[in-house]
C-alpha cells in the first residue's frame, strides 16, 4: 500500500500473540499491542498528532511554536511533526535522563530547557517545577506559544480510546477473542491505559485494567515512580484495578526476555509491563472454560535506552564493572559535616555529582561538577582522582555521595561524604557559588 503523508501510518498497529511456550504460562493467552511500530518509534506518536491536528494549521500562520513538558518520545513526534509545518518545538523538562534520547532532540533542533529538578534541592528561588515555567513563559509571550499539554490534554485519552483501544477489541475479534481479561500498560501520563481501557470496557465489562510504575527511589525511563504520579493531571488512581511497582533490574530482565524471547525490540517501559504481566497473570484465576486473555501494550522501541542498559547492566554489553558497595561499605562510609569542610575547603577534591542545572545554581565554593552517571563511568575505569589530596562528594541529601564515597574508600582513597548533602550545606548558611 502507499501512503501519501507520514500521518497516515500513525495508528493500526499489530497485535502480536507472545508464544506460551516462552512465558510458561499455562492457560494463558498474552498478547503484545506494538505501539512501538508507529512511524517515529511509539506509543506517544498517536497522542503528539492527536493533540495538534485539528489546530497545527492555524498555529503555522500564526508563526507559534510548540512548549511542551517533555524529555522523550512526546517531544520526538511533537519536533518531527512540527518541523514539517515549520514549527518550532520548546522542551521543558526535569527528567533528560538517557543520553540518546536529549541527543535526538537536539538533533532534530529542540530548543530544551532542562530544569534541576525537586530532587537535586536547587535554590528555594530558583523556578524548578516544569508547569511554572511553562505558564510563565506563555504568560509573557503568549502570542508565541502553543502549549499542548500531554499531562492534562483529553485529547491523550481520547487518541487511545478511539485507535489503541479500538484496535484491540478489533483485532481479537478478527482472531475469533472473545473475552479480554486483563489490560496491562506503564503509566506516564496515564493516556494509553486509560484511553484503550476505556474504550475496551465497553466490549468486555470484565475487564481489568492493570497500570505500572517504577519504585520510588528508582528510575524506569518512560513511567513515572510512585511518589511522581501524583504529578499527572489525567491520573485518576480508581480507575485502576492494580497498580504494579517494578525496579529497574525486574524492568531490564524483562525486556531482554521479550527481545531473545520473541523478537520484540522493546525499551525497558513495555520490559517493566511484561513483568508486572507474568506478576498479576500468576495470581489471577484462570477461567474454567476458556483460556485467560491479557494484552500488554508495548509503548516504545529499546535502541533509545542502550546507554541506560550499559550503565544499570554493563555484563551485558560483556563488559565488568566493581561490584556494588555493600550495606555495610554504606553504613560506614566516612562522612564529613558541613563545618567541617568549610574549614577544609583548600585541602580537598571537591565533587558535586548533581546535574548541571543544579549546580549551577549554587554549590559548595570550588566543587568540581561530575555528574552521578558519568561519575558512574568513570570510576569503572580506575579513579580519576589524585590519591594526593582526600576526596568529598556532594549529592542532595547525602545519599548518592555515600555510594561513591564507599566505593572510593574501598579502592584506597581517602575520601568522605558531605553529611546530608548541599541541602544540610545550604541550612546551615554556609556559602554557595554560582554559576
Amino acid at each position: 500500500m502507499i501512503y501519501s503523508h507520514i500521518t497516515e501510518l500513525i495508528g493500526n498497529t499489530p497485535l502480536l500473540r507472545l508464544d506460551p511456550a516462552v512465558h510458561g504460562l499455562a492457560g494463558v493467552e498474552l498478547y503484545a499491542k506494538l505501539e512501538s511500530h508507529n512511524p517515529f518509534g511509539s506509543v506517544k506518536d498517536r497522542v503528539a498528532w492527536a493533540m495538534i491536528r485539528d489546530d497545527i494549521d492555524a498555529v503555522a500562520a500564526r508563526g507559534q511554536s510548540f512548549i511542551e513538558a517533555s524529555s522523550g518520545n512526546t517531544a520526538k513526534a511533537l519536533r518531527i511533526l512540527g518541523e514539517l509545518h515549520g514549527i518550532g518545538l520548546r522542551a521543558v523538562t526535569n527528567r533528560v535522563r538517557v543520553t540518546e534520547v536529549s541527543d535526538l532532540l537536539r538533533l532534530l533542533g529542540t530548543d530544551i530547557v532542562e530544569l534541576p529538578g525537586l530532587s537535586e534541592c536547587p535554590d528555594p528561588q530558583a523556578a524548578d517545577d516544569v508547569s511554572a515555567v511553562i505558564a510563565t513563559s506563555i504568560a509573557t509571550e503568549p502570542d508565541r506559544w502553543y502549549h499542548p499539554s500531554q499531562y492534562t490534554n483529553e485529547r491523550n485519552i481520547t487518541a487511545h480510546r478511539d485507535g489503541t483501544g479500538t484496535e484491540i477489541a478489533d483485532d481479537l475479534a478478527c482472531a475469533g477473542v472473545s473475552h479480554l481479561d486483563l489490560l496491562v500498560g506503564g503509566l506516564g501520563t496515564t493516556g494509553s491505559t486509560r484511553g484503550a481501557a476505556t474504550a475496551l470496557r465497553e466490549k468486555y465489562r470484565d475487564l481489568r485494567t492493570v497500570g505500572v510504575v517504577s519504585d520510588r527511589f528508582d528510575f524506569i525511563p518512560g513511567i513515572r515512580s510512585e511518589r511522581e504520579m501524583w504529578e499527572v493531571g489525567l491520573f485518576q488512581p480508581d480507575f485502576y484495578d492494580e497498580i504494579v511497582t517494578i525496579d529497574s533490574g525486574t524492568a531490564i530482565d524483562a525486556t531482554m526476555t521479550l527481545v531473545r524471547g520473541y523478537g520484540v525490540l522493546a525499551g525497558p517501559t513495555s520490559g517493566a509491563g511484561y513483568a508486572a504481566a507474568l506478576r498479576v497473570i500468576a495470581a489471577t484465576p484462570r477461567p474454567v472454560d476458556r483460556p485467560l486473555v491479557a494484552v500488554l501494550i508495548v509503548c516504545d522501541r529499546l535502541e533509545p535506552y542502550l546507554s541506560y542498559l550499559a550503565k544499570r547492566r554493563p555484563d551485558l554489553f560483556g563488559r565488568t564493572t566493581p561490584p556494588a558497595p555493600t550495606p555495610a561499605e554504606l553504613a560506614t562510609a566516612p562522612t564529613i559535616t558541613p563545618t567541617a569542610l568549610a574549614e577544609r575547603l583548600h585541602e580537598v577534591t571537591i565533587v558535586d555529582t548533581r546535574g548541571a542545572m543544579a549546580y549551577r545554581v549554587g554549590h559548595v565554593p570550588g566543587a568540581l561538577n561530575i555528574r552521578d552517571d558519568l561519575l558512574d563511568d568513570l570510576l569503572a575505569t580506575g579513579l580519576p582522582f589524585p590519591r594526593s589530596r582526600p576526596v568529598v562528594f556532594v549529592c542532595p541529601v547525602g545519599e548518592t555521595s555515600a555510594r561513591f564515597t564507599a566505593a572510593v574508600t574501598r579502592a584506597g582513597l581517602t575520601s568522605y561524604s558531605l553529611a546530608g548533602g548541599i541541602l544540610a550545606w545550604r541550612d546551615e548558611g554556609l556559602p554557595m557559588e554560582r554559576g
